[in-house]
């Protein structure tokens, strides 16, 4: 059995930083069940951490703070790894954005490949802002530029 990696490859890091969706996983803080949303304001500050916004209105951040342990579902080049971590609250507002947003991070413990036995990923999924095209990239502009000072 291979060791578990614990810090981001080179791939990993580059799929991090292109703004990807990823799945984020947690435990349900009233039920204790295990929760996966998708969310997109997410990047790698370095190696070892990913950084994540959700809106301060959701579940995730109970859940987050109730059980620090989490892990995030990437659709990388070829495969399906998931990163698994510890996530730490950065900020409970961040500044110069339209609405409360929180930051997370996540320490990575382990990364490992989640793709099953004798297949590979030949298309990353895509998606695509049902809402007005500036608008979105706006506000990801201003979320991403929050994240990155706090």
């Amino acid at each position: 059995m291979t060791e578990p990696v614990a810090v981001l490859s080179d791939d990993l890091y580059g799929a991090l930083n292109e703004q990807p969706f990823v799945l984020l996983h947690t435990i349900d803080a009233e039920t204790g069940a295990p929760t996966s949303n998708a969310i997109s304001w997410i990047y790698a500050v370095d190696r070892a951490t990913l950084r994540f916004a959700l809106d301060g209105r959701s579940r995730l951040t109970v859940n987050m703070t109730s059980t620090a342990e989490a892990s995030v579902t990437l659709f990388a080049p070829g495969t399906v790894q998931t990163i698994h971590g510890t996530a730490r609250l950065v900020a409970e507002a961040l500044e110069d954005v339209p609405f409360k947003l929180v930051c997370f991070d996540l320490d990575i413990a382990s990364i490992r490949d989640a793709m099953f036995y004798g297949a590979r990923l030949s298309v990353r999924p895509e998606h695509e802002k049902t809402y007005d095209k500036r608008a979105a990239d706006k506000l990801d502009g201003q979320v991403f530029a929050a994240m990155k000072k706090a």
